[in-house]
């Protein structure tokens, strides 16, 4: 009597163009993120009872108090407002700015920042409420 010896295999997967796919899943949601650039000072916003906040909103200018203005997280000068809102607008385009004044705010100043924004080129502006 012959004996049959029955060889299994292995059966393996292959993991590559998993991994493959996993990884270009990663570059493709890190590319398409959009980054919001906060202007990096908490202030006291007036109030407002129909506010509503833009959904493509990623660029923020806060107006302290005291009159200074805040941008990408440090304090600029209101003349370089446009400056620094056209390479933040290189970097990743927005068709609207938010505005963030707190309540003792110069109006002076925010008419300011509002003209340099539309000496960028940007017609969209809003104005951040506490409701926002």
């Amino acid at each position: 009597m012959g004996r049959k010896v029955r060889v299994e295999e292995d059966a393996e997967i292959d993991m590559t163009p998993m991994l493959d796919i996993v990884f270009i899943m990663l570059i493709f949601f890190i590319v398409t993120t959009v980054f919001v650039k906060e202007a990096g000072v908490n202030v006291n916003k007036p109030d407002g009872a129909l506010a509503v906040m833009p959904k493509n909103a990623n660029i923020f200018i806060a107006v302290t108090e005291d009159g200074d203005v805040w941008m990408d997280k440090r304090v600029i000068d209101v003349d370089s407002v446009r400056a620094n809102l056209e390479r933040l607008m290189a970097e990743q385009p927005s068709d609207v700015i938010i505005i963030q004044a707190d309540k003792g705010a110069e109006h002076g100043v925010v008419i300011e920042v509002m003209d340099q924004i539309k000496a960028a080129g940007i017609d969209r502006i809003s104005i951040a409420t506490a409701g926002s």
